[in-house]
């Protein structure tokens, strides 16, 4: 193999016969080889997105001005919609009142101190049944997140119990609680404790393995490990199991004040549904839904300040 003066390399036979390749190699010629990130090739560059378009891009941020703007929207247009169907008289006014009569039927209940005393017996019941919940259902999910016995033990009971409605126990509790307040609390408890179980095992089971191996590394034990970095890791996925499932709770004080009840939020809406007073029922479901509302922020905003130094 050699050079020749035209910059070529030729390839010759062992024996020095014909040859056998000729590559043009262009040596010392035209402009030198690119090496480094100079030989990758150009990319296209993005234009910058309208400000329409920027709505509309996947987990693009928005602004703060135009996020505001949405949300006062989500609530202007269902009350804009309630009130022409309710003005026009589309749909009955005995199926639909309007906003003015329902904000009217509520003023009329809080001057009168029902609704105080219906909403502050349906808090109390849901503290009550959705904390045993928690209390019950978060140790329950650390179990089965963190250890496989633990897992393999309890998830094909609490796999069956989630499909059963709490609705159909409720001949069972009143033979075992009566119509007081622990069959109640019990609804609430039933219609709640097995998912919050599941949703706060897969909280847990997202913890990465390699924070666990790191602290047996250290010399951490078993307690410290779970103490110190699994409960600490999932918080914030438990507070938003307990986020969707304080929604749950809600919905079933409504089923659990069908009992025996004297008051609650439940109880007051299945009395007016016996005289077709619908402005009462709007006006407590939207008392429920703030309440349910409150709740939610105040559980997001304690799950995004520790999220904070989680992520």
């Amino acid at each position: 193999m050699m050079v020749d003066p035209e910059g070529s390399i030729k390839a010759y036979a062992p024996a020095g016969g014909e040859v056998d390749d000729e590559v043009d190699t262009d040596i010392g010629r035209g402009d030198p080889p690119r090496r480094g990130r100079e030989a990758w090739p150009d990319l296209a560059r993005r234009k910058p997105l309208r400000r329409h378009a920027r709505l509309f891009a996947i987990r693009s941020p928005i602004s703060t001005r135009s996020r505001w703007i949405l949300t006062t929207l989500s609530v202007a247009v269902p009350l804009v919609a309630w009130y022409v169907l309710s003005a026009s008289e589309i749909v009955s006014p005995t199926f639909l009142p309007s906003p003015l009569k329902v904000w009217a039927a509520g003023l009329d209940m809080a001057q009168s101190g029902s609704l105080a005393t219906d909403t502050w017996a349906s808090v109390q019941r849901v503290l009550i049944g959705f904390g045993l919940a928690v209390a019950v259902s978060v140790p329950l999910g650390i179990l089965m997140g963190s250890f496989q016995a633990g897992q393999s033990f309890l998830e094909p009971v609490i796999g069956l119990l989630r499909y059963l409605p709490a609705s159909a126990f409720i001949p069972l509790l009143l033979i075992w609680l009566g119509i007081g307040e622990p069959s109640k609390v019990a609804i609430l408890l039933i219609g709640t404790v097995f998912f919050n179980t599941l949703m706060t095992a897969d909280a847990v089971r997202l913890v990465p393995g390699a924070l666990i191996d790191v602290s047996y590394t250290l010399g951490a034990r078993r307690g410290e490990v779970l103490r110190k970095v699994v409960v600490p890791h999932a918080l914030p996925g438990m507070l938003d199991a307990m986020r969707v499932n304080a929604a749950a709770a809600w919905n079933f004080v409504v089923v659990a004040e069908l009992i025996n009840s004297e008051s609650g939020l439940g109880y007051r809406i299945t009395r007016a549904g016996r005289f077709l007073q619908t402005d009462k029922i709007f006006a407590v479901l939207v008392v429920i839904g703030v309440i349910g509302l409150t709740m939610d922020i105040v559980l997001r905003v304690a799950r995004d300040r520790v999220g904070k130094w989680v992520a």
